[in-house]
């Protein structure tokens, strides 16, 4: 594989690549929704990025981050970068992109105490999956045990917070668990979304 067939892209100032802003590599149509416009306004000027990644000109992987305070997820953190989503299509596996795209995030962000992300065990669906997060170097140090008020509601699963540190005398971040009951809004396509029509505080159970 030729490197010059590989090309890694910081998408969120550049017009030519906005639908990717707010349509991830899932088969959903383009649109510029109200939650996602809302979080882009608020968390771009204060260090959001998206980065997509391009193999023999077709995008087939993703990594959006931000600081903790404009992160998509409650988790807390002193001088802590926050990984909204890393994801990289079936058809590219077997080259690292993963792992290219997370350098990436690392490099433009060396003075962090480290990054932070959310993995699940035992979800239906098969995105942030925990195996597949620490494959990437993150580790878990907390989870909350939940199910769907609506969906799979007799299936349960863990949220978990993982963790990797790059300053060896960083402190671990922390998650706000009720919070994270409430789901998320960020992305339309992610695991934890919580459609705004449901009309609910929560829609997660604690167990």
């Amino acid at each position: 594989m030729k490197s010059s067939n590989v090309k890694i892209i910081d998408i969120t100032k550049k017009s030519n690549y906005e639908k990717y802003l707010y349509k991830c590599l899932s088969p959903i149509p383009f649109g510029k929704y109200k939650k996602r416009s809302e979080y882009l306004e608020l968390a771009i000027p204060k260090g959001f990025h998206k980065k997509i990644l391009i193999f023999n000109g077709e995008v087939v992987g993703q990594i959006e981050y931000a600081p903790a305070k404009v992160s998509g997820y409650p988790i807390i953190g002193d001088n802590l970068i926050v990984m909204n989503c890393i994801w990289v299509l079936r058809k590219a596996k077997g080259h690292n992109f993963g792992k290219k795209l997370l350098f990436s995030m690392i490099e433009d962000n060396k003075s962090a105490s480290g990054f932070a992300t959310i993995a699940l065990e035992n979800h239906w669906s098969g995105w942030f999956k925990k195996e597949q997060i620490m494959k990437l170097g993150f580790k878990p140090i907390d989870y909350i045990k939940v199910s769907h008020k609506l969906k799979h509601k007799d299936e349960y699963f863990k949220i978990y917070l993982m963790w990797f540190p790059i300053n060896k005398n960083a402190i671990k971040p922390k998650c706000d668990k009720s919070h994270l009951l409430e789901g998320i809004d960020f992305c339309i396509a992610h695991p934890l979304y919580h459609p705004e029509k449901l009309k609910l505080k929560e829609i997660f159970i604690k167990h």
